[in-house]
């Protein structure tokens, strides 16, 4: 019978053991993952259904975006309230347009596959020069030093606007491992916003370590009645420092909004 008790109190030591390593693992998973949160909608403006929406930013009270696909690619000023084009470039149809920044006065709009980036006035939109680059440019934004980019995996350099080479770079993480699809890209009060691709996400970033502080689930933002067979996925973020207003749209969605994100 002792022996028997002292195995049964083995036994037992060993399984609490156990347990408390397991519960010390779920507390150090928990204590690494970046908390999830949600929105709130704040307004709600037009946003043309035909605009594949790649790169979008604000300034000085206009919207300024970069649409994709093959045929389709453009740059554009829209006026926020009303959502009319105020002003367009056509991009050649050999080109997808993807990402757009500005940085001193000048707007840099990526290309998908082709390796190509363009230059132009921001007040003319006026070709201003051209740029290479050997990786896919999917999001593009600025610290207002450099052009930050994103290739969709879960890699975003930090580029010299001057000649395009590449000053650093950072592999973005969330619970120790690699956040791909990082999409469009704003930089917010020193960090990095990224929409991840064929999701509701959006993710906030630390630009020193590349690890994600916060997961926003946006599911549900477009309503269901709002959406068609060609509408496509959340993608589009712009942010308006002045009145610290944060706007989101969609490639293909007819409404841009303006959110709040909980804490």
């Amino acid at each position: 019978m002792g022996t028997l008790i002292h195995r049964l109190m083995g036994w037992r030591r060993l399984f609490s053991l156990a347990s408390l390593a397991g519960l010390t693992l779920v507390l150090a998973s928990c204590d690494s993952a970046a908390p999830t949160s949600g929105y709130r909608v704040v307004n709600v403006y037009p946003h043309d259904r035909e605009a594949f929406t790649q790169g979008l930013l604000f300034y000085s009270g206009f919207l300024y975006e970069s649409t994709g696909l093959y045929g389709r690619s453009s740059l554009r000023k829209v006026e926020l309230t009303t959502g009319k084009v105020l002003q367009r470039v056509n991009i050649s149809d050999r080109f997808f347009a993807e990402g757009l920044a500005l940085l001193d006065g000048r707007l840099y709009q990526l290309t998908w596959q082709n390796g190509t980036g363009f230059v132009y006035d921001l007040d003319t939109f006026k070709p201003a020069g051209q740029f290479s680059y050997p990786f896919e440019g999917w999001g593009l934004t600025t610290d207002g030093k450099g052009l930050i980019l994103s290739d969709g995996s879960s890699q975003i350099r930090f580029i010299e606007a001057t000649n395009f080479t590449v000053q650093r770079m950072i592999n973005v993480t969330e619970n120790g491992g690699p956040v791909t699809n990082l999409n469009e890209l704003e930089y917010i009060k020193g960090e990095i916003y990224a929409n991840v691709w064929q999701t509701d996400r959006i993710v906030r970033i630390d630009p020193a370590t590349g690890k994600v502080l916060n997961d926003y689930d946006l599911t549900g933002l477009l309503p269901l009645a709002d959406r068609t067979p060609e509408t496509d996925v959340l993608n589009g973020i712009a942010y308006d420092p002045a009145g610290d207003h944060l706007y989101i749209t969609g490639k293909l969605w007819p409404k841009l909004f303006e959110i709040k994100l909980n804490p």
